[in-house]
């Protein structure tokens, strides 16, 4: 009698997933987005693509640790840069300010706010190579 009720749960719920889900096919969405897929290419929507026909470059993914690539691809994806990417870009900014700079008083801030920029860089990276 327990075996049948635990049966009888399990069918139960599968019916309720196919319902919620809108779907019983177990490839259904497979084969939606397959579908999907096909009439987007029919349509053309994919001929005027960035970089269509070079191989791809995989060099940075395959740099960035395992642990971080899915993150890093995804953000690359929405456009979001890692923040440390960012403070390398501030960092070489401040650098090239600095070369540029004229007063002394100009000088001392942009270092200050280099030596920042550089502390908080090295303690993202010091955090990233404890987390492996």
């Amino acid at each position: 009698m327990l075996q049948k009720e635990k049966d009888l749960t399990r069918v139960r719920l599968q019916l309720a997933a196919c319902f919620f889900l809108d779907r019983c096919e177990p490839m259904s969405f497979q084969k939606n987005v397959d579908e999907k897929i096909k009439e987007a290419i029919a349509r053309g929507e994919f001929d005027n693509l960035p970089g269509k026909g070079k191989p791809l470059d995989l060099d940075a993914y395959f740099a960035a640790p395992e642990h971080l690539r899915i993150g890093y691809s995804i953000l690359k994806g929405a456009e979001i840069i890692p923040e440390e990417m960012e403070l390398l870009r501030e960092i070489e900014c401040l650098k090239r300010s600095l070369e540029s700079s004229t007063t002394q008083i100009e000088k001392t801030r942009l270092r200050q706010q280099l030596s920042e920029r550089l502390t908080s860089f090295s303690m993202r990276m010091e955090r990233n190579r404890k987390s492996m």
